[in-house]
């Protein structure tokens, strides 16, 4: 019988033939699929680094908000102590309802914001109880904000880290990615800590900023005196500062007075009047609260120079000082007429030099009359050479031994050319205040519009401020000490703020100018 082949392969050796043949390599899939259509694309690395530190900033500013705060006794006041995100750092005090004082402490992108709650009565009583401890109050004023210091830095850490990990957790709902949050809060935290304590500039107090009731700024601030021989250290005035502030919260019904000091003459310096009535109030009040000696106004009093604008100048006799003027380029001769014939009045023109309340002005009138604001041909060479004019009669006054102790004129360019033969030019006309020191060391001061810039406050979409200034010069040497620059709120704004500003050679550690009135050399800006 043949047999014949089965076409039914063996199935058990054909699996185990298959098992010993050698695998083909097949094409995997790619892991990576197309994005579904619809869907965006995952965020860039650096997409995601800045919703980071957004997250991050935001945090961390919700948290100081919530808890980072802390009230601190300061003597016998209570006030609360808080860091806030800035973009110029520094430190503000604000003393409820007076206003605020404000120093340039230190550049961060935080700002210490010291809140003056209330007067605790306990332990104002135990002051006036008990005299002696005021002087120990220095000692306990610099614990206490030592201590609220430590605090608010304890305080703040947490704040900002929590914060920030919250809102990472609430965005991200990784809690890797929220812990990311809070570490790079506590980094950036740190950073600022060091770029404050890196650039804390403890003499800031020199030249504070004051905002609020103007009246109260001068006893608040102190005299230029005594910023000059006793602000030395800041924790000594910071004492000053609640010791101060103590007696306003104590006085109920009335202010303090501010108290001059009779070794300093007071300069009432404004100018670009332009006809606002307003202003001779605003000037007889800083006369009376800051006890001016003089006044000096650099021109523009007037806006057309016509006789019929006369009548506008009566009140100056009775601003309560001696009102020294020159001309500027919208005051006329009949102005200036009319002003030589009013009491109290020094009218200064062609270098003539006078001495009122104890200093000698010498000054010249703007050579230009310019009323419709029109630009003339040879306007600058005309300022340069009035300008040369002034500085002759400076170099004439020292020859004769009565040397000049601050020029006037109008337009800085005419200033600018008495440098050299005086310690101190003022000038007005560009209707906003600056200050310089010179290359050969006269010190040039521009003050801003006293009236606002007058009628035309009113053609600009917002209004010009009204500035002035209080200059302290030194009795005996008869040099400038200090200045408040004083600005209030233009035409329907009712805002009013006080700078104090030293000249450099009375700040501390700075080398002593010598006395009389030349000047000494100086290369630097205030």
């Amino acid at each position: 019988m043949v047999r014949v082949p089965s076409a039914v392969p063996d199935i058990p050796n054909t699996m185990h033939l298959m098992r010993r043949l050698p695998r083909v390599p097949t094409r995997r899939r790619s892991a990576r699929r197309a994005p579904a259509a619809g869907l965006a694309p995952r965020p860039r690395p650096w997409a995601r680094a800045l919703g980071l530190v957004a997250v991050v900033l935001l945090g961390a500013w919700l948290g100081l908000l919530v808890v980072g705060n802390v009230r601190v006794p300061v003597g016998p006041v209570d006030t609360t102590m808080t860091l806030r995100p800035s973009l110029t750092g520094g430190t503000k005090i604000n003393v409820s309802p007076l206003g605020a004082l404000q120093f340039d402490s230190h550049s961060a992108p935080v700002r210490l914001d010291v809140n003056v709650d209330q007067l605790d009565p306990a332990r104002s009583q135990a002051l006036v109880d008990h005299p002696e401890r005021l002087s120990g109050l220095q000692e306990e004023v610099t614990r206490d904000v030592a201590h609220g210091a430590l605090d608010l830095a304890a305080r703040s850490c947490v704040a900002v880290v929590t914060g920030a990990t919250a809102l990472g957790l609430a965005v991200y709902r990784r809690p890797r990615r929220a812990l990311a949050a809070g570490g790079l809060a506590l980094t950036l935290l740190a950073a600022s800590g060091g770029s404050a304590y890196a650039t804390w500039n403890p003499e800031s107090v020199l030249e504070p900023r004051f905002s609020g009731l103007l009246s109260s700024a001068p006893s608040l601030v102190g005299n230029a005196r005594s910023i000059v021989t006793e602000f030395d250290v800041y924790q000594k005035e910071l004492a000053r500062l609640v010791t101060n502030v103590t007696k306003l919260y104590d006085a109920t019904s009335t202010l303090p007075a501010y108290a001059p000091d009779p070794t300093t003459i007071r300069v009432l310096h404004v100018s670009d009047i332009h006809l606002n009535p307003a202003s001779w109030k605003i000037i007889a009040s800083l006369v009376e609260q800051y006890d001016v000696d003089v006044i000096v106004d650099s021109g523009d009093t007037m806006d057309h120079g016509t006789a019929a604008e006369n009548g506008f100048l009566d009140p100056i006799e009775d601003l309560g000082a001696p009102y020294v003027w020159v001309r500027g380029n919208h005051d006329s001769p009949t102005t200036q007429r009319y002003l030589d014939g009013l009491r109290n009045v020094h009218v200064l023109d062609d270098g003539r030099a006078e001495t009122v309340a104890g200093l000698r002005f010498a000054g010249i009138g703007d050579p230009q009359f310019t009323p419709d604001r029109s630009k003339r041909p040879g306007a600058e060479a005309s300022q340069e050479l009035a300008g040369a004019r002034l500085a002759s009669a400076l170099r004439d006054q020292r020859a004769a031994g009565r040397p000049v102790d601050v020029a006037v004129a109008h337009e800085p360019a005419a200033a600018r050319q008495v440098d050299g033969e005086v310690p101190l030019v003022l000038a007005g006309h560009i209707h906003h205040a600056e200050t310089e020191v010179m290359k050969y060391g006269t010190r040039l001061r521009v003050e801003g519009s006293t009236g606002g810039s007058g009628l035309r406050a009113v053609e600009g979409r917002y209004p010009d401020p009204i500035q002035a200034s209080v200059l302290y010069f030194d009795r005996d040497t008869r040099r400038l000490q200090a200045w408040d620059a004083i600005e209030l709120g233009g035409l329907g704004q009712a805002t009013a703020e006080v700078s104090r500003h030293l000249a450099e050679e009375n700040q501390p550690g700075a080398t002593p100018s010598p006395s009389g009135s030349s000047p000494a050399p100086a290369t630097s800006a205030p």
